[in-house]
C-alpha cells in the first residue's frame, strides 16, 4: 500500500516531539478519519524557520506527510514555506493511495496554521483560544463536510 520512502518516514519520522520555543504552533485534525497534526515553529527575526518539529495522531501518512512536511520548510522564509501544497508533500515522499491524500491536506493545513499563529502573535492579534482560525480545524461542522471539501481541495 506504501512506498518505500513513506514507510521510512513513518518508522523513522524526522522532527517529531514539540518545540518548547515555539513562536507559532498550528494544529488541525480531521473528524472523520481521527487524525490530528500539531506543528511548531521557531521562526528568526527575518521570518525564516530556524526549526520546526511535529506531533502527530494518525496513521501511517498523517505521520509521514507530517515528518516530510518539517523537512520541506525547514530554512525558508513563511512566505517560501505557505508556498508548500499538499500535493508538494505528497510527491516528495513519492505517492500516497488515493484514500491517504488527505493526509498530506492536513500537513499542508496544520503548516499554514502554525504560520498565522506565528504572525498573529507577532501582530498582537492572536486569539485567546489558541486558534489560528486559518483551517476551520478549530470549528466544529458536520462529520462529512470537512472530509468532503478536504477531498475535493486534494484533487484540484
Amino acid at each position: 500500500m506504501y512506498n518505500e520512502k513513506v514507510v521510512d518516514y513513518f518508522m523513522n519520522p524526522r522532527n517529531v516531539g514539540s518545540l518548547p520555543d515555539a513562536n507559532g504552533i498550528g494544529e488541525v485534525g480531521n473528524p472523520r478519519c481521527g487524525d490530528v497534526m500539531k506543528i511548531y515553529l521557531d521562526v528568526d527575526e527575518n521570518e525564516v524557520i530556524k526549526d520546526v518539529r511535529f506531533e502527530t495522531f494518525g496513521c501511517a501518512a498523517a505521520i509521514a506527510t507530517s515528518s516530510m512536511a518539517t523537512e520541506m520548510v525547514k530554512g525558508l522564509t513563511l512566505d517560501e514555506a505557505l508556498k508548500v501544497t499538499n500535493k508538494d508533500v505528497a510527491g516528495e515522499l513519492g505517492g500516497l493511495p488515493p484514500q491517504k491524500l488527505h493526509c498530506s491536506l492536513l500537513a499542508e493545513e496544520a503548516l499554514r496554521a502554525a504560520i498565522l499563529d506565528y504572525r498573529s502573535r507577532k501582530d498582537g492579534t492572536a486569539p485567546a483560544s489558541g486558534c489560528a482560525g486559518c483551517c476551520n480545524a478549530c470549528t466544529e461542522y458536520e462529520e462529512d463536510e470537512s472530509y468532503v471539501s478536504e477531498m475535493s481541495r486534494v484533487a484540484d
